[in-house]
């Protein structure tokens, strides 16, 4: 197996990607009966005629299998350019300021009622651009939507989707865009900077610029029945153009107090408390820190305490995972 086939055979592995690897896995036994190893490519055809084993006692749905086999693929390689979520496998809890609840649910409430609105002449946001620090919830906003309208997220993957060959990181673009019209989605460009960035911050005129302005004329002419969202660090760093394209552009912020000590409480409400809690203290402790951390500490705090064979999650054991992640984040930052 050549170093090209397996790098793909891994990375379908690590995206959970049947789809790519069935199409791997026929690639593999066309090179081996090439090369003349004919007995073990009629091996490896027999093992893949075999039926499917059940995935935790289901067989995947004939609808999933469906949307799988009409994920866009990459030009060159035949790769899958984006990862299909089903909507019932979405995380979706979110702990948000009122005005940014408020915004979601707006969004939510005209795509529920999207047709309503078109028979007034009205069009439901459907584009959105969410920003903000790592860690504050961008992500977890995109899946939330899909949750809460039904859709599946199609989460563009962008190692797939740029190439070094001209004009083609365009073309997979296109791909994707006529999927997304094809099948109802939330569409999600995560870190969308990669390919966004504005034309006048980069030296490079060519296949970046190229991929900006057909980014561009994409989202002018957008008119998916889905939902499009956008995340992204470093707003500053985006195309002005990019902007105006969207319905919807807001800010998701680091949470507050009253914040984290809710994420605190709701990612612990399945463990037992082993006693009272100064929570105080421990929203102190987080001062600062994003959302994924509030829940990392807390996660990390009650599998301590079942590892240990505790009667439940204590204070201590919820300081010391604190402690943890605020030392690994100052090593991250100093390397």
């Amino acid at each position: 197996m050549n170093a090209d086939i397996l790098k793909r055979v891994v990375r379908a592995i690590a995206d959970g990607s049947q789809n790519d690897l069935d199409r791997l896995a026929d690639k593999i036994v066309e090179a081996e009966r090439r090369t003349g190893h004919k007995r073990l490519a009629d091996q490896l055809e027999a093992i893949l005629k075999q039926p499917r084993k059940r995935v935790n006692g289901h067989k995947p749905t004939g609808d999933i299998d469906r949307k799988l086999t009409e994920l866009p693929l990459s030009r060159r390689n035949a790769e899958s350019l984006a990862t299909l979520l089903p909507a019932e496998s979405l995380e979706h809890h979110m702990v948000l300021p009122t005005a940014t609840e408020e915004r979601f649910a707006r969004i939510e409430c005209e795509y529920a009622a999207r047709e309503r609105l078109w028979q007034h002449g009205l069009r439901p946001r459907k584009t959105i651009l969410l920003y903000g620090p790592p860690g504050c919830g961008k992500s977890l906003g995109a899946k939330r939507l899909a949750w809460n309208t039904g859709l599946p997220l199609l989460k563009v993957r962008f190692d797939a989707l740029i190439s070094s060959y001209f004009g083609e990181s365009a073309i997979n673009l296109r791909s994707i865009f006529t999927a997304a019209k094809e099948l109802p989605c939330v569409l999600l460009l995560d870190e969308c900077d990669f390919i966004a960035r504005s034309r006048t911050n980069t030296k490079d005129i060519g296949e970046a610029s190229r991929i900006v302005n057909s980014l561009l004329q994409l989202m002018e002419d957008y008119d998916a029945p889905g939902l499009l969202v956008a995340t992204t660090n470093i707003e500053s760093s985006l195309d002005p153009a990019l902007f105006r394209r969207f319905d919807e552009v807001f800010y998701v912020p680091l949470p507050s107090a009253e914040e984290i000590h809710k994420l605190l409480r709701l990612t612990l409400s399945a463990v037992r408390l082993a006693e009272m809690v100064n929570w105080d203290r421990i929203v102190e402790q987080l001062s600062g820190a994003s959302a994924a951390m509030v829940v990392k500490a807390a996660q990390d705090a009650a599998k301590a305490a079942v590892l240990g064979e505790k009667k439940g999650v204590t204070e201590l054991l919820l300081l010391q995972a604190v402690a943890e992640l605020r030392r690994n984040e100052r090593s991250e930052r100093e390397e």
